[in-house]
């Protein structure tokens, strides 16, 4: 079953604990939190000591997207304070690589993503060694763009250089359409923010991405 994965970048920041209880109960089975640093992005969202916050609140688990520079130097911050997953771009300036091997060895699970216009190709040295590779369908740095569908055609490449039961995700622009197009092209977990939060019902819009 496709997973879901609520961007906590679209909840309310002065309820939450609130909001990750209400994903909860939609049913959402990861949280997917977005650090941006304003170097890598052009945003500033958070650092480890709110993804502690998130983690005190938080009975699932984080999946924790960094799109910064230098992963390496925070990777063992953002563990620390409670990332399940970790998450860097192939693309950052810094050694993802080395981020990736700090993570695993602190028990976290690990991923690497891809922005839309990169090639597979950057993503071949590593997929073999992570347990998610996260298919940005927008360009990173803020919520409610518009889906590229053509980072879709990706897929089947990138699933043929993964080791079996590693995960495919997709990151950026997703409604039900997209989603379902998503889903039909493979992915595993799918990440969502403005459809999820700004819904009157929560778990019927976590449900109309799970397809």
């Amino acid at each position: 079953m496709t997973m879901i994965a609520p961007s906590l970048l679209s909840a309310d920041f002065g309820n939450l604990a609130r909001d990750i209880g209400r994903c909860e109960a939609a049913g959402a089975d990861l949280l997917h939190v977005d650090v941006m640093d304003g170097h890598y992005v052009r945003n500033i969202t958070i650092g480890p000591v709110v993804v502690e916050g998130m983690r005190r609140a938080a009975k699932i688990p984080l999946d924790v997207h960094l799109m910064i520079t230098n992963p390496e130097q925070f990777a063992e911050d953002f563990c620390k304070a409670g990332a399940d997953w970790l998450v860097c771009h192939v693309e950052c300036p810094g050694d993802t690589g080395g981020a990736l091997r700090i993570a695993q060895a602190m028990g976290a699970k690990t991923g690497i993503a891809i922005n839309p216009e990169t090639s597979t190709a950057s993503a071949m040295a590593l997929a073999p060694f992570v347990d998610m590779i996260c298919v940005m369908s927008v360009h990173p740095g803020f919520s409610g763009q518009k889906f590229i569908p053509e980072v879709l055609q990706k897929i089947p490449a990138l699933r043929e250089a993964m080791r079996p039961g590693a995960l495919i995700e997709i990151d950026g622009g997703v409604n039900v359409e997209t989603a379902r197009r998503a889903r039909e092209a493979g992915v595993d977990v799918i990440v969502a923010g403005t459809h999820i939060f700004k819904a009157a019902d929560m778990k019927a819009a976590v449900d109309s991405l799970r397809g």
